[in-house]
């Protein structure tokens, strides 16, 4: 190979492709296969929302927006948040193309190379991507099973962010294991980093989809505008528009112009027409979140009734999310476990080795599903996991 052969930045050689990605491409072309592998709900965003895009398009709303968003969409974004118990104001809410995109926003605005990152895992693969891919270094923590759940031991967390950690990572209600802060908790963490200094990167995409109340407890209903605290959200789950790419982020108003800043480096700014049908989601959208949560409710107990009933598989039941991360017992390798399971049960599922620390052994599915297919999909796995 020649000194000068054109590749990558050789620290982009350390992160992974998504595995979850492989099962899935592994699966493409199986007749009935029943397609679990992504955080995604079967059904198409509700009829008052798509209305609204192709009004604004008819509108002829296809210009640039503002870098942090169109005023209407941030004032629907605070309106909504202090409505649900999170008062901010429209001068602290910055629009994105997703929340992905948003949390690269954040990394991009507060992290530096070799900056200490820690993370709860098992953990949506994307946030440890994107600080690795940033330079940062992932400290992971790792979630447990207690009593049925998945837990953080909170002592454990407090030790691993120090002085020298840069930023805590907290997805609540979690990807891809469900767990769920609780008020009290998040109050120690956020006292603990007022005293280390430390930002928390608090991901709500899943805060609606809570299983024990309106919204799951949120850091922005217990921090001042002076916290080091970001939250960041989607209008992909809640209101079933992944394919949309909308976000938003909460953020300090000291930290609002470099977003704004860094907005126009990465995308300029969402779509003007799908901003308005935000709007049109957030004002008119609670009945449908709700009906959405009593649905993923009854999907979640009818997931865990099929599986947990199976010898050797460990399912714990989720406090809030879409998913069931299940242990299988006797499983090493759990990318070759969900690629046969393609085959051998006709159901796609993310395999756990994707989610980082104390992931491998177990399989994510994804339960945003009909009664009927996610019923059929349960049934089938139970048969193709019993031993024997």
């Amino acid at each position: 190979m020649t000194p000068f052969a054109p590749a990558p930045r050789p620290a982009l050689d350390a992160i992974e492709g998504s595995l979850i990605r492989e099962v899935s491409e592994a699966g493409r072309g199986i007749p009935g296969l029943i397609r679990l592998f992504f955080g995604e709900p079967d059904t198409v965003t509700p009829d008052f929302i798509r209305d609204a895009a192709k009004a604004a398009l008819d509108a002829g709303e296809t210009f640039y927006a503002p870098n942090a968003g169109i005023a209407p969409l941030r004032e629907a974004v605070a309106r909504y948040l202090t409505r649900h118990g999170r008062p901010v104001g429209a001068d602290r809410v910055a629009i994105t193309a997703s929340g992905v995109n948003a949390l690269m926003l954040v990394a991009q605005a507060l992290l530096d190379p070799g900056d200490r990152v820690v993370i709860p895992m098992p953990a949506w693969p994307n946030m440890d991507g994107i600080a690795r891919v940033l330079g940062a270094q992932v400290a992971p923590v790792e979630l447990r099973i207690e009593n049925g759940v998945w837990r953080a031991d909170l002592d454990e967390l407090l030790v691993a962010i120090t002085p020298a950690t840069r930023m805590v990572f907290l997805n609540s209600p979690g990807n891809p294991t469900g767990w769920t802060l609780t008020a009290e908790e998040q109050r120690i963490i956020l006292d603990h980093c007022r005293r280390t200094g430390t930002w928390i990167l608090a991901d709500d995409v899943y805060e609606r989809l809570y299983f024990a109340g309106d919204a799951a407890p949120s850091f922005l209903s217990i921090a001042t505008d002076q916290d080091r605290v970001v939250s960041v959200n989607s209008f992909s789950k809640s209101w079933s528009m992944t394919g949309w790419r909308l976000g938003w982020i909460v953020a300090p108003p000291a930290l609002m112009d470099a977003i704004a800043k860094l907005n126009e480096f990465n995308m300029s700014s969402a779509p003007t027409f799908v901003q308005h049908a935000g709007v049109v989601a957030l004002d008119q959208g609670d009945g449908f979140v709700a009906q959405t949560q009593a649905r993923y409710r009854a999907a979640r107990d009818l997931a865990h009734a099929i599986l947990s009933a199976v010898p050797g598989v460990t399912a714990p039941r989720p406090d809030g999310a879409m998913y069931l991360f299940l242990r299988v017992a006797g499983c090493t390798d759990s990318v070759a476990l969900a690629t046969s399971l393609l085959r051998s049960a006709g159901v796609g599922l993310a395999p756990g080795a994707a989610f980082g620390a104390g992931g491998e052994g177990h399989l994510r599915l994804c339960f945003a599903q009909s009664e009927d297919r996610l019923r059929t999909a349960c049934t089938r796995l139970a048969q193709a996991l019993r031993p024997g």
